[in-house]
């Protein structure tokens, strides 16, 4: 039952990546990755193949937790990394993770930290 449900979870990811590449593909992506305990961000150029910014829970300042709090104080602080490094605009990669929960709680901090997408 788990290989189908990553099966699953991977084909979603990938038509969710695809429809990002063929709308944008001057913009950065906002990827996300969620664990049961955990999530993370990065700020990739796929033109380059590199991460511009990254931030995880997993970091000392945000302290252990996996509820919304934590995702959205690695939303604010993945924000605050990409406009510093000269970031403003980017797409939303949400790996096929359904928009809900962390996942939206991430979004909206990014959202009111400085991002645009």
């Amino acid at each position: 039952m788990a290989d189908l449900k990553r099966k699953q979870h991977i084909s979603r990811a990938g038509r969710t990546r695809k429809k990002i590449h063929s709308v944008s593909t001057d913009r950065p992506r906002l990827s996300v990755y969620r664990s049961s305990k955990n999530i993370s961000a990065q700020i990739i150029d796929d033109k380059q193949g590199k991460t511009l910014a990254s931030a995880t829970s997993l970091e000392k300042e945000f302290g252990k937790g996996s509820d919304k709090d934590a995702a959205a104080k690695v939303g604010k602080a993945i924000a605050e990394r990409a406009v510093k490094a000269g970031v403003k605009n980017v797409v939303f990669d949400r790996g096929g993770y359904m928009y809900h929960g962390r996942i939206k709680a991430l979004a909206d901090a990014a959202r009111e930290s400085g991002l645009n997408f």
